[in-house]
């Protein structure tokens, strides 16, 4: 295995930033077109089939569809991150990466203390990582 520099809370962060960014960018004017503009000032939770595909499905599809083909979303791959299996350092498996990204709702669910734990774990995992066994590392060292 190469030597693995392994990406911290705050590059990975800016990574989590850029996601959002974008993945607001696509969404928010096809939700503003399908419930107009009063669709940004209700206080539901869901209003309705198509605010849940546009912000919990198709987000899903589209995070695991890029771990699975680059190991890393778009915001990774600009702050030069890559998704890799802890034991191998390898690409994880696609079961790997589902466990993933059901493993940020635990992560998150608890004032986002899985999140945080990045920052203190001496491999910078966060509790999705831990549960999937994979690292984030910084690409090309």
């Amino acid at each position: 295995m190469h030597k693995q520099e392994y990406a911290g809370f705050w590059i990975r962060t800016g990574a989590a930033i850029i996601d959002s960014i974008l993945i607001i960018i696509i969404v928010a004017p096809i939700l503003t077109a399908i419930y107009g503009t009063d669709y940004w000032f209700n206080e539901s939770m869901n209003q309705g089939v198509w605010d849940i595909i546009f912000n919990y499905v198709l987000p899903a599809i589209a995070v695991i569809f890029f771990w699975v083909y680059k190991s890393a979303t778009p915001g990774k791959m600009a702050t030069r991150l890559i998704i890799v299996d802890a034991k191998t350092g390898d690409k994880p498996s696609t079961g790997q990466f589902i466990i993933r990204y059901i493993g940020y709702y635990i992560s998150m669910i608890p004032l986002f203390l899985g999140i945080i734990w990045i920052g203190f774990d001496k491999r910078k995992q966060g509790w999705h990582d831990k549960l999937a066994g994979t690292l984030v590392i910084k690409k090309g060292l």
